[in-house]
């Protein structure tokens, strides 16, 4: 108890100005981590972020964030600003008067009452807006993009005529234009989330969901699933790519193509094409005008166009490309993608690899 006691004295001998001086250099850390969040490199140090909006609906929900954030910033400093008032007006003065001890105020307890149901719904109401806001209809001009989660990739069908373009994990789609996505799963819930676009939407088994945006600025802007589907769901990414509509319409076309043909056929590229066309690869893959036809992993048509590769986990290089396909359970924990290299039963060696690499490097 007389310990108890010895620390109220010692806090009331603290003076504010050396409580304040006090606390300066723990507050110090807080103040430069603040500071370090409103530089000009924001995106390049968070691409994932919701502060950039690109579309109208990405607007929207910045806005009403906004919106939440400052009304309950107001509250705070009302609420912490009388608090402070009330302990500095009615504090332990030795000698002074005791506080004049009352129950109940009338108008006090309406106005707490009707204030926070006044903020809710205002808060309600443009919420509301918003919700109707994220799920337009689609218009008539809207391109179609079919998105299928995988475990644990993305596939984007875009339906051209009486042909289907398969690509995986990087989705192109032109400025200016509306786009429709069609969500679906072929294994658990997956959620499709780019920031700066829109907001998360679900993909689920045997449901097939939309999301309607329309892209404003050309740009690479970063994806994530963003619901826990398994052992890699942090290492499936994805980016969507804003094209001009002249650039689109140019990607649009090189994909509807077949992969390009080896010239020399007795080059890497050549031997590659043999190694991947007639081994395992083709049980799993399919690449435009050669006879792999199989459907567990992504087309592989124009893959060396593509800027990563593992969902985006990694850039599409020759050393990054040559670990992947040597063992890429290690590099993306639980993937259907075998180990074909090192140690395993019938495995490449490093040299059929690379001739590999070769090829898959050149479908452009």
């Amino acid at each position: 108890m007389k310990s108890v006691l010895t620390a109220a004295g010692s806090l009331r001998r603290l003076r504010p100005g050396r409580a304040l001086r006090s606390g300066l250099p723990a507050l110090l850390p807080v103040l430069l981590l603040l500071a370090s969040a409103c530089g000009d490199d924001h995106l390049t140090r968070f691409p994932q972020t919701t502060f950039a909006p690109a579309t109208e609906m990405a607007s929207e929900q910045m806005w009403l964030f906004h919106l939440t954030m400052w009304m309950g910033i107001v509250v705070g400093l009302l609420t912490f600003g009388l608090m402070g008032w009330i302990l500095w007006k009615f504090r332990y003065r030795p000698g002074g008067p005791e506080a004049q001890q009352f129950h109940g105020n009338t108008t006090l307890e309406i106005a707490w009452t009707l204030l926070p149901a006044l903020i809710v719904a205002v808060i309600a109401v443009f919420t509301v807006r918003a919700i109707f806001i994220t799920q337009p209809e689609p218009p008539a001009n809207a391109l179609n993009v079919r998105v299928i989660g995988k475990q644990w990739w993305w596939e984007f069908q875009y339906a051209v005529g009486r042909d289907t373009i398969i690509t995986a994990n990087e989705i192109h789609v032109p400025v200016g234009q509306p786009v429709q996505l069609l969500l679906e799963s072929d294994n658990v819930l997956h959620s499709f989330w780019v920031p700066q676009m829109a907001g998360k939407r679900d993909l689920i088994t045997n449901r097939v969901n939309r999301l309607v945006f329309t892209p404003r600025e050309p740009g690479v802007y970063m994806g994530q699933c963003a619901e826990f589907c398994g052992d890699s769901h942090a290492l499936m990414k994805m980016r969507l790519i804003a094209h001009t509509p002249d650039g689109f319409r140019q990607w649009l076309e090189n994909e509807a193509r077949p992969a390009v043909e080896p010239t020399d056929s007795a080059s890497a590229v050549a031997v590659g094409k043999k190694l991947v066309t007639q081994g395992v690869c083709a049980g799993c893959h399919v690449i435009k005008g050669t006879p792999m036809v199989g459907r567990t992993g992504p087309v592989l048509t124009h893959f060396g166009r593509r800027r990563t590769l593992a969902a985006g986990i990694m850039e599409n290089n020759a050393a990054n490309l040559h670990s992947w396909i040597r063992n890429a359970p290690a590099v993306k924990p639980g993937s259907k993608m075998p180990q074909l290299g090192g140690d395993v039963q019938n495995a490449l060696s490093d040299e059929q690899i690379s001739y590999i690499v070769a090829y898959l490097q050149s479908l452009q």
